[in-house]
This record gives C-alpha cells, sequence and structure tokens, in this order.
C-alpha cells in the first residue's frame, strides 16, 4: 500500500523526480510542460503534449523546485513560473479528486452519511474509509474499527467532500473496490502529499492500530 493508502501498481512507469532526484511511479509525481510561450503548466491528467517535467506530489519538492529554477534546467530553457504555481497544483488535484469521487458516487461506487458508510463497511470490502480532515475526532473513532485493511483518507474538508457528493458538508465516505477505485486513490494519495496529510493507520477489527510504527 503506497501514500495516502494507494494500491500499489506492478510494472507501472516510473519518472525521475527534478526536485528530488528519486525515481518514482508516475501515479506519485506531478508533470509539466512547458507551453509555447514558455510557460510551465500543470498537466496533472498527463495529456499534454511536449516533453514531460516531473516533480513529486510533495509540497517540499515543487517549492524546491520553484525556488531553485529546476523547471528552467529540467526544459533546457528559460520558462516562466505562473505566480502560486504549488497553489495552482494543490487546487487542480482537489478538483480531480472531487470528480473522480463524483464520478464514483453516480457509478454507486461510493456513498456517504454515517449510517451508510457503516452498512457499507460492514458489507465490505471497501477500498477506502474517506473522513473530514476537519470532522470531529469521536464521530471518526466510531467507523475506523470497521474499516479493516481499507486506506483511510483524510485529506479533503467536509465542505470539499461535500462538494463531490452534492452536499453542503460530508464528515464519511466509503468508495467501494473496483471500477474508479483505484484512479480515486491515485489522487487521493497526490492530494494527501500535496497537503503534507500524514498516512491514515489501517485498523484491524479489533480496534488495534495495523499500521506500520517505527521498527516495525
Amino acid at each position: 500500500m503506497t501514500r495516502g493508502g494507494r494500491p500499489k501498481q506492478k510494472d507501472a512507469p516510473e519518472r525521475r523526480c527534478i526536485s528530488t532526484g528519486a525515481r518514482e511511479d508516475a501515479a506519485r509525481l506531478i508533470r509539466f510542460v512547458a507551453g509555447p510561450d514558455g510557460g510551465i503548466v500543470p498537466d496533472l491528467a498527463g495529456r499534454l503534449p511536449g516533453r514531460g517535467i516531473w516533480v513529486s506530489a510533495q509540497r517540499n519538492a515543487l517549492d524546491r523546485a520553484v525556488s531553485k529554477r529546476l523547471f528552467a534546467r529540467a526544459a533546457r530553457a528559460p520558462v516562466t513560473i505562473p505566480h502560486g504555481l504549488v497553489d495552482l497544483v494543490e487546487d487542480l488535484s482537489t478538483r480531480r479528486l472531487q470528480d473522480f469521487l463524483a464520478l464514483a458516487r453516480k457509478a454507486g461506487l461510493a456513498v456517504c452519511g454515517h449510517d451508510k458508510v457503516r452498512a457499507a463497511l460492514r458489507a465490505g470490502p471497501v477500498a477506502a474509509l474517506f473522513e473530514a480532515a476537519d470532522g470531529a475526532k469521536n464521530g471518526k473513532a466510531k467507523l475506523r474499527p470497521l474499516a479493516g485493511d481499507a486506506a483511510l483518507v483524510a485529506c479533503l474538508t467536509a465542505a470539499e467532500l461535500g462538494l463531490a457528493f452534492g452536499r453542503d458538508h460530508v464528515i464519511h465516505a466509503a468508495l467501494g473496490v473496483g471500477g474508479l477505485s483505484d484512479r480515486v486513490l491515485e489522487e487521493a494519495g497526490r492530494l494527501a502529499g500535496l497537503r503534507e496529510v500524514a498516512a491514515q493507520p489501517s485498523v484491524s477489527s479489533d480496534g488495534r492500530d495495523r499500521s506500520p510504527g517505527p521498527g516495525r
């Protein structure tokens, strides 16, 4: 299981981050291209033409790429960095995650609301339990023991999670297995990195923390 609870894909394409120098799965990085005018453009969908410039989906990696002018070095040409590029990437990542969650909801793969989520967790299996980052801790504690080995995702606020479900706010949501679930978790992993959200622990049915701790 990778950052943000995303399942690790075998033989996934790897790219080198211009900030850290590390090679990672492309799904864990953000692709950029230099436009015709030399402006750096985020390409989260990975579809824009041009030579890709890859940066780890971590805020500190993006900050370093901007401050050290690493985009120009990677492009081997003068480039223009949009003002607030890191915040722009975070906003785009948030919207992509919301859009994929909305598609999963329309496909019947995602539900929200305490009772529906509890029922989904008990019926299982589920790919992920979503918890609003600003939700009450006691409410989360009641559902986490039912999540088992499912990923726990907490990179969206209640208002942001609500937009994906057509509501004002949502505290809990469950994502089923299959269909768009891998794509949703991929986007969640990116956003968690951009927001520097620590990976949430997996909890067994008996309530014990099953996340890897120091020395495990």
